[in-house]
């Protein structure tokens, strides 16, 4: 598995910790250890630049995803099969101030931003009511079991 992390924010990040994040959640979605993705952290006047673009809205937003070869979650006996994932675009300007108003840390927003985008790209969606009852049921239980690892290892 290949996961290219690039970070031309002009933010210090820990990129060790969205990397071990990434390939937690892969497999815990059982996605082949062949399966690649990119993560780009960005500054607010390309994310918006994205935005406009690809959205049509205005502004800066905090994560957008780009899919690639339409990949799904496999299963335990049935991993998904190699691809290209896709890109997870990150802004962390934008992370920082959902941040301060949620009242954690900025890396904290990160991982949540990180394991939204790559729902995304796995073909999670929360357009209607039941779509997004799934996705951020997942999207919790993901960061949990990210954040129970971490405490094992030490790292927080």
């Amino acid at each position: 598995m290949t996961i290219e992390i690039t970070n031309e924010s002009g933010v210090d990040v820990d990129e060790t910790v969205l990397l071990r994040l990434t390939e937690h959640n892969l497999a815990e979605l059982h996605v082949s250890a062949d399966a690649d993705l990119a993560i780009l952290l960005i500054d607010e006047g390309a994310m918006e630049a994205l935005h406009v673009q690809w959205m049509d809205e205005p502004g800066p937003t905090d994560v957008l995803s780009f899919p690639m070869d339409e990949l799904r979650p496999g299963t335990e006996d049935q991993p998904t099969p190699a691809g290209l994932l896709g890109d997870i675009v990150l802004c962390p300007q934008v992370a920082e101030t959902q941040a301060v108003a949620a009242k954690h840390s900025t890396i904290d927003e990160l991982i949540l931003l990180t394991t939204h985008g790559l729902l995304h790209l796995l073909g999670f969606d929360h357009a209607e009511p039941e779509e997004e009852r799934e996705m951020f049921g997942l999207q919790k239980t993901l960061i949990s079991s990210f954040q129970s690892a971490e405490r094992r290892r030490g790292r927080t």
